[in-house]
């Protein structure tokens, strides 16, 4: 899948740029990979558009661009979430669980840690 993502930021250097803008500073090149499939895959119009709206009235403008900025902050926030329970074990309201589990599906990472829950150390114990 890797390749697919190299292949389709080649063809669409203004999605390139925009994923790009998204990368933390202190986030590895490993993480950086898989978090930016996650923000691919979950985009939609979001990296097409880069939040030009084109309504007609000025109010009509701000309430698009609003709508597309409170979007864009939830995938960038369920991006960080889906990254951290798959690579530092990070546990969230199953909700927020079943939903970035959903929005990953398909994402194949292989060299993930893999990591033993405080539950499932004690069920051990007993």
């Amino acid at each position: 899948m890797a390749q697919e993502v190299s292949e389709y930021l080649s063809q669409n250097p203004r999605a390139a740029s925009w994923v790009e803008a998204l990368r933390c500073d202190g986030e590895t090149d490993k993480h950086w990979r898989h978090r930016r499939e996650f923000l691919l895959r979950n985009a939609g119009d979001l990296a097409l558009t880069g939040g030009a709206a084109s309504a007609n009235t000025e109010e009509a403008a701000d309430a698009e661009s609003g709508t597309r900025n409170r979007q864009l902050q939830q995938l960038i926030s369920f991006s960080m979430a889906w990254a951290n329970h798959v690579f530092l074990g990070c546990r969230y309201p199953q909700k927020v669980m079943d939903k970035i589990l959903s929005m990953a599906e398909g994402i194949k990472v292989t060299d993930a840690p893999i990591h033993t829950t405080r539950d499932e150390l004690v069920a051990k114990k007993g």
